[in-house]
């Protein structure tokens, strides 16, 4: 059957830097009716991520430039929803457990079977589709009495009144709730949110700390949500 009159039954980005590996599972992916973009390192899968709408992704862990894991926490700040498949030559639990805590929601080691990997993708896109037709309960999350609309993109505070949030305002929020009772450091927060080629000043991000103080802190002289880590960052204790 022409390929070019197979109907497409969804989109996928493929993140894959071992060339043969790539082609061939883009071959084979658009032989079952996917569309797919195929890119060899982190930076295009960010860019590309960006610029295009994906039903799935199919990404590396070992990548030129940015890793998986990183590509991974970058695209989940901006979309907690779509399905992420990492592939790997790494093995152990630990290595699983990582990739799942970071937004994976399936991880499939090398050498893997190939068919298995299809099913897995049907399954992670028929899944997602069924919940984007639910209310998403968890884009509400509540600190204390205050609540955060990440859809709405603004907070009721500690005072019950309707704050707006911006953009960085949302996806620093997202990061510190996403690693809550860990410690981030600042070089990792100036990635994640600003950008894997932007390196504003460590003030930018101790402004948005005592706005957020301000906002959901019983006391924010005191604070016991949004905490400072001297020497290696912030964390969000819950």
């Amino acid at each position: 059957m022409n390929l070019n009159m197979k109907k497409i039954i969804g989109e996928i980005l493929l993140v894959e830097d071992e060339e043969s590996l790539r082609d061939a599972l883009k071959l084979n992916l658009e032989m079952e009716g996917y569309a797919v973009v195929a890119v060899d390192d982190g930076k295009k899968a960010i860019k590309t991520f960006k610029e295009e709408y994906f039903d799935c992704i199919i990404l590396d862990i070992m990548l030129p430039e940015l890793d998986g894991i990183f590509v991974c926490e970058t695209i989940r700040l901006q979309n907690d929803k779509i399905p992420i498949m990492f592939l790997s030559a790494k093995n152990t639990g630990a290595d699983r457990v990582l990739g799942l805590r970071k937004g994976g929601d399936d991880y499939m080691t090398k050498p893997f079977n190939l068919e298995e990997l299809l099913i897995r993708v049907e399954k992670l896109i028929a899944k997602n589709k069924k919940i984007d037709h639910i209310k998403d309960e968890l884009s509400v999350f509540e600190i204390g009495k205050c609540k955060i609309d990440f859809h709405a993109q603004n907070c009721i505070d500690i005072n019950e009144q309707v704050q707006s949030l911006t953009k960085k305002e949302m996806q620093f929020l997202k990061l510190l709730i996403d690693n809550k009772n860990e410690v981030i450091s600042r070089e990792h927060i100036l990635k994640m949110v600003w950008g894997y080629n932007v390196f504003p000043t460590t003030r930018t991000i101790d402004n948005f700390i005592m706005t957020y103080r301000k906002y959901f802190e019983p006391d924010p002289r005191n604070p016991v949500y949004f905490m400072s880590v001297r020497g290696v960052g912030y964390k969000f204790v819950i």
